[in-house]
């Protein structure tokens, strides 16, 4: 294993009778680096964070976290990192700082010791007020934040969410989102599972697509974008029906290119030369004197991304 890889999968199978859940998947993570696994319901994302964290057995290939083999060396593995899903695992009946001295004390730190790091770590996740409230009164976005903050209590080499923001509300979202960039700037891996593509698109250094056991794409969100066809420039006119006029000077320069949606109010064309095609674009349709409301170099979105690699509508992305 490399010195700088953090996670490293070399021809991963798993079978399920004769569900073949993982095909022989194959991608790393460099330390410090967030890395997103997407994949529609069933394609093998589950499947691959059990394996990476000793919960599953693989039938064959090889992989490494924190350079232990997860077969052959689980329980440093284990000892390696931290895992959290998309339901917290908490006492209920216990105060926020209560928990994080029990997970303290069960993770070897002596008593004074785990006050001290439960007292750290609720003031550096924000609940110093919530402390001494019971854990079963805290809110979602509460809850996810103490379940993270317990898997820090000894700071993992890797970091595994699965789902982590699932069923939380914006706010306590975007908290959650702080958190995991925070474990990026100490040098702690994360490996990501979600359904919301907007999260991969903001947290991830790079993506990882799995689809029906297999990896279909992999590379930065940037990337992966440019593969699904790159920069295409939006036109809007300010008067709807010009909508023709717009259309028959863009047709022109981009015959095999041009997009127009009968039941829209605006034109797509490809934009090959980015801001130059935007600024000769603007000044053809000038010089015809056509008003426009809005024109804009967009890129295609991830969800669009998705879509293309598996054919899947993004938003019925579910935990597979």
């Amino acid at each position: 294993m490399r010195g700088d890889l953090s996670i490293e999968v070399s021809g991963l199978r798993k079978s399920f009778g004769n569900v073949h859940a993982l095909r022989g998947i194959d991608f790393a993570a460099e330390k410090g680096q967030v890395l997103a696994v997407l994949g529609p319901n069933g394609a093998g994302k589950t499947t691959t964070v059990g394996v990476l964290t000793t919960l599953v057995t693989p039938d064959s290939g090889t992989a490494r976290v924190a350079g232990h083999d997860v077969a052959r060396d689980p329980a440093s593995v284990r000892a390696s990192i931290m895992l959290t899903g998309q339901h917290a695992t908490l006492d209920e009946t216990l105060t926020g700082y209560e928990n994080l001295v029990m997970f303290a004390r069960l993770m070897g730190l002596r008593r004074h010791a785990a006050k001290r790091r439960a007292e750290g770590l609720l003031d550096e996740f924000g609940l110093t007020n919530a402390a001494n409230r019971r854990v079963g009164r805290y809110s979602g976005g509460m809850r996810r934040r103490i379940d993270i903050a317990c898997g820090l209590v000894v700071p993992p080499e890797v970091v595994f969410l699965d789902e982590p923001t699932t069923g939380l509300d914006p706010r306590s979202r975007q908290a959650v989102w702080d958190l995991i960039a925070g474990l990026s700037s100490r040098g702690i891996t994360t490996l990501l599972t979600t359904q919301y593509l907007e999260e991969a698109d903001v947290l991830s250094d790079r993506i990882v697509v799995i689809d029906h056991g297999t990896v279909v794409a992999e590379g930065t969100s940037e990337e992966l974008k440019a593969r699904t066809g790159g920069s295409y420039c939006e036109v809007v006119p300010l008067h709807p029906h010009d909508l023709p006029a717009v259309a028959t000077v863009l047709r022109c320069m981009f015959p095999s290119g041009f997009l127009l949606d009968p039941a829209s109010d605006r034109v797509s064309v490809p934009a090959p030369d980015g801001a130059r095609t935007l600024t000769e674009v603007l000044r053809r349709l000038d010089e015809e004197n056509l008003e426009l409301v809005d024109i804009a170099l967009r890129r295609p979105s991830l969800d669009e991304v998705f879509l293309s690699l598996t054919g899947s509508p993004a938003p019925e992305m579910v935990a597979s």
